[in-house]
């Protein structure tokens, strides 16, 4: 199965890269139909910032942003829709608004250790998928706290505290989905390490997986300038490509992600490799081939 791809629709004023561009249904709604059209897969409607540092939303203040939104999606778009809340409040009220479409929504809690008690039973009685992310704070606190004696191992052990939470809560095992939390109390090499040469060991929980590290600080930090000077969020889209790609090739179920064309053709390019490509033939033209396969002479 091709790994899906879940463009990020911002309705808030201060996210790390998008802050304050899709804040209004119309706006809002106009990136949505964007996003679909350059091949997205799911979209991730979020009504509060989760950056390092972002100040909390009140749930009420969050569904404001959030609701009149996601009432248009499920009307309009033609995509599945996910939830980005940490809060069971504004969980319980998505999931009412959609009504008998609530079991096709995903709720995408980031909250990792500090998952509130109430959020897997909000799950759990409607039946829908849930992303669970390893965290070990708040916006405030989870850059205090990613001190690992074996970063992976720790993750893994950590993702499966909050998985039997939702077991315990009667949430079925193949309704989760797990996130490493890349940039979620982690460093920088940390965030490399789980998103490049250990995501396979999360594949290999049998569990599906969700790969979020679009635009994130340490692909910045990657491509600092001369001077040390980390990369623009905006200009992170080739490297969060590649990246989609090496998630495709090691099995992850979805890439979540700002730029939504370049991830697109790149899990499409990694499901093609090792498989016999699928070219569109084109009718002969008078001066020649449509295309011509094998080397061209000379070279």
């Amino acid at each position: 199965m091709r790994t899906l791809v879940m463009g990020i629709l911002n309705v808030t004023p201060d996210s790390f890269s998008d802050g304050g561009r899709h804040d209004d249904v119309a706006s809002a709604l106009a990136q949505a139909r964007r996003m679909v059209a350059e091949g997205a897969d799911i979209l991730d409607l979020g009504g509060e910032s989760t950056r390092p540092g972002a100040e909390p939303v009140e749930p009420r203040e969050e569904q404001a942003r959030l609701l009149p939104v996601l009432e248009h999606l499920l009307e309009e778009v033609p995509a599945r829709i996910s939830v980005d809340t940490r809060h069971p409040e504004t969980a319980r009220a998505a999931l009412s608004l959609a009504r008998g479409r609530a079991p096709e929504l995903i709720i995408n809690d980031v909250s990792g250790l500090l998952t509130h008690p109430d959020m897997p039973a909000a799950v759990a009685e409607a039946g829908c998928d849930v992303v669970i992310t390893h965290n070990r704070g708040d916006s405030k606190t989870m850059q205090d706290r990613a001190q690992y004696d074996d970063v992976v191992s720790e993750v893994l052990e950590e993702l499966q505290q909050i998985r039997q939470q939702h077991l315990d809560a009667g949430v079925s095992p193949e309704r989760i989905i797990l996130d490493p939390g890349i940039g979620f109390a982690k460093t920088h090499e940390q965030s490399w390490q789980l998103a490049t040469h250990d995501l396979d060991k999360f594949v290999s929980t049998g569990h599906r997986v969700l790969l979020g590290a679009s635009r994130k600080g340490f692909l910045g930090a990657l491509l600092a300038d001369a001077e040390g000077m980390p990369r623009r969020a905006e200009e992170r889209d080739t490297v969060t490509a590649v990246l989609s790609a090496h998630a495709a090739s090691v099995g992850c179920w979805a890439v979540r992600v700002h730029a939504v064309r370049p991830s697109t053709d790149a899990v499409r390019f990694a499901g093609e490799l090792g498989a016999e490509p699928r070219f569109r033939r084109e009718a002969p033209t008078p001066g020649g081939f449509a295309y011509v396969s094998g080397p061209r002479s000379g070279t």
